[in-house]
């Protein structure tokens, strides 16, 4: 089932076209990536598609509804979650503090505070950080910080989640603790589609990739596909 659809979707700032009649979809259970060069406009997808920006004209479906235009908080009660490609936490609130917030903004909610409060004890299991509930958000390191993020996204109650570059600035380690959180994730019945750069997670861990350059799709396919792709290599990944 195709879980989120984008038809022919624009968007420009002045005189740059920042998305150019853009076409993708993302079928329920998959993790897609979405790549390309820097100004490529990928995270501007995203915003359209979270409603941080509406389109100039096209269509954006998810689960059958037209959502474009709608404002941010009725996505995400629709069930789209997204994190920031620069981390947005609440930092001086503590982690339990910051993923309990998700619960009022989800399509989820608890019946009472004693629900709430046991989600959000699941959720930090979940992703590891039960040991720093108490801890300032601004404290933790910036690996937690992104796990953070996503704990509070997934607080909403998802049924999309928008990653956007949560590998980002991470080490070698931390990138490979991440990919396991993001199989997690999708084990859990969250479709995902994210944005890296991290050549070795995306090859790695999605089922397709969609290839943006200069605000237009130029490819789509299988990881295999895409690393073969000469159009894909010759803008981005490299020889």
């Amino acid at each position: 089932m195709k879980l989120l659809e984008v038809a022919k979707l624009n968007k420009h700032f002045g005189g740059l076209a920042a998305c150019t009649n853009v076409d993708f979809h993302v079928e329920q259970g998959e993790i897609v990536g979405l790549i390309g060069p820097n100004g490529a406009g990928k995270t501007t997808i995203f915003n359209l598609v979270s409603g941080a920006l509406s389109p100039d004209s096209g269509a954006i479906a998810f689960e059958g509804c037209d959502i474009a235009g709608l404002k941010p908080h009725e996505i995400t009660r629709m069930g789209i979650g997204r994190t920031f490609q620069s981390v947005k936490i609440f930092s001086k609130m503590s982690v339990f503090e910051n993923v309990l917030l998700g619960h009022h903004f989800g399509k989820s909610k608890p019946s009472n505070k004693k629900g709430a409060k046991e989600e959000t004890e699941g959720i930090l299991e979940f992703v590891e950080l039960s040991g720093m509930r108490d801890s300032r958000a601004m404290d933790l390191i910036l690996a937690n910080q992104k796990r953070l993020e996503v704990a509070r996204a997934l607080a909403t109650g998802p049924d999309l989640l928008l990653l956007d570059e949560v590998m980002a600035g991470l080490n070698p380690t931390e990138v490979a603790q991440a990919m396991e959180l993001v199989k997690r994730i999708r084990e859990r019945g969250i479709t995902i589609l994210m944005i890296e750069h991290v050549m070795k997670a995306i090859m790695s861990i999605c089922d397709r990739i969609i290839v943006l350059h200069h605000g237009e799709k130029i490819a789509e396919g299988t990881p295999g596909d895409i690393s073969k792709n000469r159009t894909v290599v010759e803008v981005y990944l490299g020889e």
